[in-house]
């Protein structure tokens, strides 16, 4: 299966259009949270992809909520947030917002790694993790050299040895690819980033 997937977008309609552009090649496609900034303008971020016309998958960031991706979500987009799905046989587990809490205040939408690891144990297997947040270790080194990442995702990768991790959040990391286990992680950012799964 070729997968389109892409994190942080956060309104910038040149990347946004790159994304639906590149999507009509693709079987699969995956978004890891943040489409606007600081919970505003979700309705137009989600009209800026509503070109997509491959199956869309969607976690929340921590600038935007579950319930309100849920409903700007345009019909038939798939809103994952401490629950799966199978696509065409291919499991996905989507765990959103900023894990641990970020500094950012109130508008920001976060939890603890105690509350990740509740919404991540729901999952006894995946193909797919799909996490806002990257692992600790890996892709979430800020500007300051200082690694920010999840220890819930972190176990959660270790337990699952899903094929692929998609993440974002860390804007100095995008681009970031490594791997813990078998599991491959992949820092998204806000471009067309192509995976075949098998």
């Amino acid at each position: 299966m070729r997968i389109l997937a892409f994190s942080d977008l956060h309104m910038a309609r040149n990347r946004a259009a790159e994304v639906v552009a590149a999507s009509a090649e693709a079987d699969l496609v995956i978004g890891a949270g943040d489409y606007c900034n600081m919970r505003q303008g979700l309705d137009e971020a989600m009209e800026m992809l509503s070109g997509i016309t491959a199956p869309l998958v969607l976690i929340p960031g921590n600038a935007e909520s579950a319930g309100e991706l849920t409903d700007a979500a345009p019909e038939g987009v798939h809103v994952l947030h401490g629950t799966g799905m199978t696509v065409d046989g291919l499991r996905l587990f989507g765990l959103g917002y900023g894990v641990p809490v970020t500094p950012f205040g109130d508008w920001s939408c976060d939890m603890t790694d105690a509350e990740a690891t509740e919404l991540l144990d729901r999952c006894d297997g995946a193909d797919i993790l799909i996490a806002h947040s990257p692992p600790k270790g890996h892709g979430d080194v800020t500007s300051m050299g200082i690694a920010v990442g999840s220890v819930a995702v972190r176990d959660a990768i270790e337990r699952l040895q899903p094929q692929f991790t998609f993440c974002g959040h860390i804007h100095d990391s995008w681009g970031y690819r490594g791997t813990i286990g078998r599991t491959q992680i992949a820092n998204l950012g806000p471009r067309v980033n192509w995976f075949e799964a098998t």
